[in-house]
């Protein structure tokens, strides 16, 4: 039996499953990276994003998240093999929790495309978010999977007065034409959905993260350097209370000694060989 192998018969026999993932998961669907040769804040100040700037100056703050907003989505990013590996096991009952890092919506998306059809249990969502399930600090619920976005979701703003959300492309239309900043019915700010330099994660998320990764049997570090803090801590918690904990990214991490399988391979290819194990009799 390898190392895959054995994590696959760890998950079979867990009570707690929970994936945390960084930006190497979604690099492959070809999603702008933030730092490193060519990342998007090689081509803008990272200084201008700062939640200090959002409150004294919205107005220019918006005008330069227009032109971030199209860098980071100018084309339409699909998930890649491993969000589906991911969001199939899920489905599949092998996975209690997401924890992301990312704000490209990539994991709902692909809890959405796997879901199972809505006519079978009744749901005529489809497994798709709604605003009551956003409202709940960035904790999504995609069939029986709970995908938390530590850093919110770059496709969604928020009022800062009345707290409604809203999907976050014609509101950037608005921006772009003119209206800086723009602002909603009620005649609050709107901002992006998203944790800006300067600003704390919700203490409700973070605490959410802390308690998934103690309670979980087998915890998955994929594509994340796990750098940055306080999210970075979570598979050393994970590992604190007994948890297998297993890493697959390209580079080596400061977490790698509490790990118990490290794969330095593309994640596109481990987690389909994971889910495939998973459904081996």
């Amino acid at each position: 039996m390898d190392d895959l192998e054995s994590l696959a018969a760890d998950i079979q026999s867990a009570d707690t499953v929970v994936a945390f993932t960084g930006a190497g998961i979604s690099a492959p669907s070809g999603v702008p990276t933030f730092r490193g040769d060519d990342g998007v804040w090689e081509k803008f100040d990272e200084g201008q994003f700062t939640y200090g700037r959002f409150r004294s100056d919205p107005a220019g703050f918006w005008t330069d998240r227009v032109d971030l907003q199209r860098e980071l989505f100018a084309e339409e990013y699909q998930p890649n093999a491993a969000h589906d590996a991911l969001a199939a096991m899920g489905r599949d009952g092998h996975l209690e929790a997401i924890l992301t890092q990312n704000t490209d919506g990539l994991h709902a998306k692909a809890a959405d495309e796997n879901a199972a059809d809505p006519s079978e249990n009744g749901d005529e969502s489809g497994g798709g978010r709604t605003d009551e399930a956003a409202e709940a600090d960035a904790e999504i619920a995609a069939d029986d999977t709970t995908l938390l976005e530590l850093h919110g979701n770059a496709r969604r703003v928020r009022c800062t007065d009345c707290g409604r959300r809203r999907d976050a492309d014609p509101i950037f239309d608005r921006a772009a034409n003119g209206e800086l900043p723009p602002t909603c019915d009620c005649g609050g700010v709107f901002k992006p959905d998203v944790v800006l330099f300067g600003e704390q994660l919700p203490g409700a998320v973070i605490q959410r993260a802390r308690s998934l990764a103690r309670e979980s049997d087998v915890f998955l570090a994929i594509g994340s350097s796990l750098v940055v803090e306080p999210a970075a801590s979570l598979p050393r918690q994970a590992a604190s209370t007994g948890a297998t904990v297993g890493i697959v990214n390209l580079e080596s991490t400061p977490v790698d000694d509490a790990a118990d399988l490290i794969r330095r391979e593309d994640v596109t290819e481990v987690l389909p060989r994971l889910r495939e194990l998973l459904e081996t009799p």
